[in-house]
């Protein structure tokens, strides 16, 4: 990966960054590095020390488990609406899965010493970060159960929507072969699913891209897990938290991530 000078303000395109606010922004914004990913890249090997916390705001991070045989599926994808990192401000000492960038684009990084004592201040930061997790841990069941109890090509469906909601496109690049590996099945069943879908009128795929034409008809064709992690995820937009610490940075509340209110 590559380091540019790239205004910070960019960063609050990720949107627990964007939360954060003013005093805590202040506070972190000098510490991140801004860097280009490009896709497959490792950021994190299988049960190595995780060095940084990533932030992506335009790119699409998979965190991966790794069978025995050297097989890997994924198991949660992060986006501009969180972090790679939980497990630094959870006391682990290395994480059991394999990171890689699932597509090319920017993220910011930030030393796990900095993440942890922001973490042990208490206040706005940590509360993030818990909801955060609580809602990783959701995409994570949920993608456990999909995969046990789903077609491929609605699985396929899932992983389209859920990605799509962390890009600025309709088009994702991604051969069969490389979605057969993220989802653990095998290449023929994505061909065939593949084919499904496009002979629906749902999805346009050529030349190792995958155009999603109606997106209303692959939501449709999608399993309940879609919306469950989806549900959670729109639970930390709620701009509820502003009349505890505040708007921050002058952003619009509804374009921000922010706790969801008590249950």
């Amino acid at each position: 990966m590559s380091s540019n000078l790239v205004p910070v303000v960019g960063a609050l395109q990720n949107k627990l960054l964007a939360a954060l606010p003013a005093a805590d922004w202040k506070r972190v914004k000098r510490y991140l590095c801004f860097l280009e990913a490009p896709a497959g890249k490792t950021l994190c090997e299988l049960e190595s020390p995780l060095e940084y916390a990533y932030f992506p705001t335009t790119s699409i991070i998979s965190i991966l488990h790794v069978a025995g045989d050297g097989a890997s599926t994924e198991v949660a994808t992060i986006g501009n609406e969180g972090l790679v990192g939980v497990s630094l401000f959870m006391g682990v000492g290395a994480p059991a899965n394999r990171v890689v960038v699932q597509n090319k684009g920017r993220v910011y990084r930030l030393e796990r010493e900095i993440l942890q004592d922001e973490f042990s201040r208490g206040g706005a930061m940590q509360h993030l970060l818990l909801r955060y997790t609580y809602a990783l841990l959701i995409q994570v069941s949920q993608t456990a159960v999909c995969n046990r109890r789903h077609s491929i090509d609605q699985q396929v469906c899932r992983w389209l929507l859920l990605s799509l909601d962390r890009l600025a496109s309709v088009e994702l690049t991604m051969t069969h072969e490389l979605l057969a590996n993220t989802l653990g099945v095998r290449r023929e069943g994505i061909t065939e699913a593949a084919h499904k879908l496009q002979s629906a009128g749902l999805i346009a795929y050529r030349r190792g891209r995958i155009t999603v034409v109606n997106r209303s008809g692959v939501e449709a064709h999608c399993c309940e897990c879609y919306g469950v992690v989806r549900r959670e995820y729109d639970r930390l937009s709620r701009p509820s938290a502003y009349t505890v610490y505040g708007t921050p940075h002058g952003v619009s509340p509804q374009t921000v991530l922010a706790p969801a209110e008590p249950n």
